[in-house]
């Protein structure tokens, strides 16, 4: 039976192993469940609502990939996806909640499109491999920004537009503390560093004033507020589309990555550098996404956290199944996560996006045509608070500085069509 619904092979497995590299996985991700709702309620949402919507797509999502791909990933709504729905959607470019869920929805529906005809392999291969190598980065500089701001450690100036923050502040003191901790446990290889150093700075900010601890234990919140909240009327529009690509782009090539990754060293790519059921996996984190922002929370996606699980000795979806039951227990904790304050979820954003850093080793810094638009891609993420602006001006950057050197031979005609509709987005809107 385990090896009709997980593809557990009893020669080589144990199903103790499958389920602590389940539970593993589930300690190392755990974060999300405090970080998406503080995320996403920067944009207007409901964090009560938020939070259960983000345990049920990771359900969803996990026991697809669990039962369909037979695979030992978890999957959630994705960091970085999240701070690109929050701060770029609804923050810089001033859209509701409910347009960014719409895009959320839009590509979802592409996605499975995508994998079902086999094309979303096909479209990640056309794309320049330094501006995909530039992404995670990028992405990493910007959530571990908003991290330290939000812990107060980096603060607003007048004068240098950036300063730090208030050194005697008890909540930047703390945020702090939170990072140093976690960086050790990190360091030490201690399993689920991440929530531990969330958990720990939470019950420590309790006597500083910082935690305002409401319980632990309680019913679900409602997910009432915030279910199939869509905004129709603006589907049709150039934004909606920079959007829902932007989305697709991000989430094609985090996948892919993780799974490449993590499948390399579980020891599941075959001779030819090919992974078993891809499509079915990459179909995983289509239907996760595509029911989450109907439940309404951002993009799901195949989390690299799973590689603790695998560590563990989860090679079937039987670990994935185990870690899905996890996130299925952790809805009747909503009180305690939800009493978690920006001090305590900084060090999970500044260390994840440490851990996103590692794709700069495969960027050629000494040859300028690749060089120059992946720090493009890296510097402005960041600096202008955008996910979205980054990959679009490095994505200009690159076809323009091969079209005026000469080089122009070695673009598809694809990015040049993208090109020219960024550059029209910037002029006109």
């Amino acid at each position: 039976m385990l090896s009709k619904l997980f593809g557990f092979d009893s020669k080589t497995m144990t199903i103790s192993k499958e389920v602590i590299g389940g539970v593993t996985t589930f300690l190392t991700m755990a974060y999300i469940l405090a970080v998406n709702p503080s995320i996403l309620s920067a944009a207007g949402m409901d964090a009560g609502a938020v939070f259960t919507t983000t345990c049920i797509a990771a359900v969803v999502a996990t026991l697809v990939m669990a039962f369909y791909a037979k695979m030992p990933f978890a999957l959630a709504p994705g960091m970085g996806l999240n701070a690109f729905f929050a701060f770029t959607i609804c923050g810089s470019m001033g859209y509701s909640w409910q347009f960014a869920l719409t895009a959320v929805l839009l590509e979802g529906l592409i996605f499975i499109l995508l994998t079902v005809t086999g094309l979303r392999t096909k479209i990640v291969e056309s794309l320049p491999l330094v501006l995909r190598n530039a992404i995670s980065p990028g992405i990493g500089l910007f959530i571990a920004f908003i991290g330290l701001k939000g812990a107060g450690i980096v603060d607003s100036s007048e004068a240098t537009f950036v300063t730090l923050g208030d050194l005697h502040a008890p909540g930047v003191l703390l945020g702090a503390f939170g990072i140093l901790l976690t960086a050790i446990l990190l360091v030490k290889n201690v399993t689920g560093a991440l929530l531990i150093g969330i958990v720990a700075t939470t019950l420590i900010g309790i006597p500083l004033g910082v935690t305002n601890f409401n319980g632990v234990f309680d019913t679900p919140p409602s997910i009432a507020p915030i279910v199939w909240q869509f905004d129709w009327k603006s589907i049709f529009t150039l934004d909606m589309l920079v959007c829902v690509f932007t989305f697709l782009f991000i989430d094609m090539f985090d996948t892919i990555g993780t799974l490449i990754g993590v499948s390399q060293r579980a020891g599941m790519v075959d001779k030819d550098g090919n992974i078993p059921h891809m499509e079915k996996a990459f179909m995983a984190d289509a239907i996760g996404t595509t029911i989450g922002s109907m439940l309404g929370t951002s993009t799901v996606t195949t989390y690299v956290e799973s590689a603790a699980g695998v560590n563990a000795g989860g090679r079937s979806g039987l670990t994935a199944f185990s870690a899905a039951i996890c996130f299925a227990l952790a809805l009747f904790f909503a009180p305690f996560f939800l009493s978690i304050p920006a001090q305590a979820t900084a060090p999970a954003l500044v260390l994840v996006g440490v851990m996103m850093m590692s794709g700069v080793t495969n960027i050629n810094f000494s040859n300028y045509l690749e060089a120059i638009p992946a720090f493009v891609c890296i510097a402005l993420m960041p600096l202008t608070y955008s996910i979205s602006d980054g990959i679009l001006i490095s994505l200009i950057t690159y076809v323009l500085l091969y079209l005026f050197t000469g080089n122009y031979k070695q673009v598809n005609i694809g990015m040049y069509i993208l090109a020219a509709l960024f550059i029209l987005k910037y002029a006109f809107l």
